[in-house]
């Protein structure tokens, strides 16, 4: 079945930079969607970033747009976010997650949530 294992959660200033990565693995489909979904304490989970793996199609939340993106290995089979200009506000945990049912990073995926889910990687954005 579907794998997802994070990596690259640490603690780094503001206005650093942290890459994280998600290893994939068991897909059964050509195509897919996977991201990166991210929860502060006491906050709902909520999207950063998506890629559908069809078409190359990529979405950010406003609040990362322009700072993180979300380049893929296709020969590894990993996805990475690479965060800039970090802010306090980006501290979470973050999660990778997948859904193949639909397959694409539309709103439903996006906004209500994955079918599958890494265990997740503290970020910690302070001085």
């Amino acid at each position: 079945q579907v794998q997802l294992v994070e990596s690259g959660g640490g603690l780094v200033q503001p206005g650093g930079s942290l890459p994280l990565s998600c290893a994939a693995s068991g897909f059964t489909v050509d195509g897919y969607a996977i991201g990166w979904f991210r929860q502060a304490p006491g906050q709902a989970r909520e999207g950063v970033s998506c890629i559908t793996t069809i078409s190359g199609s990529t979405r950010y939340a406003d609040s990362v747009k322009r700072r993180f993106n979300i380049p893929r290995d296709n020969a590894k089979n990993v996805i990475y976010l690479q965060m800039n200009s970090l802010k306090p506000e980006d501290t979470a945990v973050y999660y990778c997650g997948a859904e193949t049912l639909n397959g694409t990073c539309n709103s439903a995926v996006f906004y209500y949530g994955m079918d599958y889910w890494g265990k997740g990687t503290l970020v910690t954005v302070s001085s």
